[in-house]
């Protein structure tokens, strides 16, 4: 029987005649909606953000050619007992659902936020939100006119229609929110996993998976946050518009090899499975699993220490043993933490239009981006200038002391700290949902930590 490579098993390819029937579709709603196109305008004024990344779905009156239209696009008819008409989806791309319905006469678009109260605090549409506080969907139309309507669309884990569902009570999400940021990230990493696992569970337990994994990220973004001056700058860019986090596309983490098992078990927990295996090569010694959470749209890119003879092998599952040496993740943990603890992630990745915010960035706030790592004409990504954090002393003296770096790196993370976080710019086109293998290798080499001590102390 022939054997299966993991890194070529899983692969995702441009769609361009998908994207461009979306786009003909979201360009005919704009032509119709003038308040669309004062939203769509600003969003790329003002925060670098594209409106056709942010579609949740259409909904359109039912219509034979444009039914074969979707079909030739790749778009599948799919079961959903929620609504009226019939569901369409792309699964092999970024794109948003289509709903073609006979019922209606009008053209509907939906547009996907973090918060809808945030959004009409912002925009002051006088709309009626349906459905609860913190419910797992709420919907609001923000305008109206005689041949279609725009909607805003707050989604917790639940990709359905019906706004009758049954929401968990106000209170468990908000105690859950609570001990999810108090968790314990500082003390021994197994008192901060075993804390956080039984943590999950409850909030599983409460809240159901989907809603627990949405709360998860959120809070754990929340973290990165604090400690990320280009995400604090970018956020309140968005949230002046009302969109919170809501363009989010991966979550990054980086882990020691000890912990790596461990920390992929507890996303699988809350509903996330492995996608596609990335190697970064011998020189990078790294390699990362991509996990998925289809219900949230949450994306997990987590980093690891790896040998060549490591990738056939379920990593991501079976204990890897610890080395000496340390590639670009370990020595980042050794010197920060675990990400799903101490450090929090390393970067989130968002979609934007990739021009327009670095120079909005850097024009506003004088955060700089650094040298593309991909630059297709379908995915594009940079990571914005790291931001420098300092290192505990005993995290130095024990790397030290057990000879894993030399006094010449120890006297500048003293002095200097090192590399901590970054937000990253993606722009992704033709629907492209997967990532530059060899763009990443380089980056990961790149932001090594001992690749940026200062020239005094080189």
């Amino acid at each position: 029987m022939e054997s299966v490579n993991p890194l070529t098993s899983f692969q995702w390819t441009p769609q361009p005649e998908a994207e461009r029937l979306v786009r003909r579709l979201v360009d005919d709603f704009l032509h119709q909606s003038e308040f669309a196109v004062q939203l769509r305008d600003r969003m790329y004024r003002e925060a670098g953000m594209r409106f056709l990344d942010l579609v949740d779905h259409l909904r359109l009156p039912s219509n034979d050619k444009l039914e074969q239209e979707l079909i030739a696009a790749g778009y599948c008819r799919q079961a959903e007992g929620s609504i009226q008409g019939t569901l369409y989806e792309q699964p092999h791309g970024i794109f948003p659902r289509v709903i073609l319905d006979d019922s209606i006469a009008k053209t509907s678009l939906a547009i996907k936020v973090e918060s809808v109260a945030d959004f009409e605090s912002v925009w002051q549409t006088g709309t009626t939100v349906i459905g609860e506080p913190l419910a797992p969907i709420r919907w609001a139309k923000v305008w109206g006119g005689a041949t279609s309507e725009l909607w805003i669309v707050e989604r917790h884990g639940y990709t359905s229609f019906a706004a009758e569902v049954t929401p968990p009570t106000a209170t468990k999400v908000l105690f859950h929110a609570d001990c999810f940021r108090r968790r314990p990230r500082i003390r021994s990493d197994d008192i901060g996993f075993d804390a956080t696992e039984r943590m999950i569970d409850a909030a599983i337990a409460d809240l159901g998976v989907d809603y627990a994994c949405d709360l998860f990220f959120s809070i754990e973004r929340e973290f990165w946050q604090r400690r990320n001056r280009a995400a604090q700058v970018q956020k309140a860019r968005q949230d002046r518009l009302g969109f919170g986090w809501a363009n989010h596309d991966h979550h990054t983490y980086r882990s020691s090899r000890q912990h790596f098992a461990r920390m992929i078990g507890l996303f699988e927990k809350l509903g996330c499975y492995c996608r596609e295996r990335f190697y970064a090569g011998r020189e990078a010694g790294w390699g990362a699993q991509v996990l998925e959470q289809p219900k949230t749209g949450i994306v997990v890119f987590a980093d690891v220490d790896l040998s060549p003879d490591e990738l056939i092998a379920d990593f991501s599952h079976e204990p890897l043993a610890e080395r000496h040496n340390l590639g670009t993740v370990g020595l980042w943990c050794a010197l920060h933490g675990e990400s799903f603890l101490a450090a929090g992630m390393h970067h989130l990745e968002c979609q934007f239009d990739f021009d327009a915010l670095q120079t909005q960035l850097k024009q506003e706030a004088g955060v700089t981006v650094m040298k593309p790592f991909t630059d297709f004409s379908y995915l594009r990504q940079a990571f914005t200038q790291g931001e420098r954090w300092p290192v505990r002393p005993e995290r130095i003296e024990k790397l030290l002391q057990a000879g894993r770096i030399t006094e010449t790196h120890a006297e500048a993370f003293r002095r200097d700290g090192a590399i901590g976080s970054h937000l990253e710019n993606l722009e992704r086109n033709e629907g492209f949902k997967g990532f530059n293998q060899t763009g990443v290798s380089e980056i990961i080499v790149a932001t090594d930590p001992r690749k940026h001590l200062p020239a005094a102390s080189a």
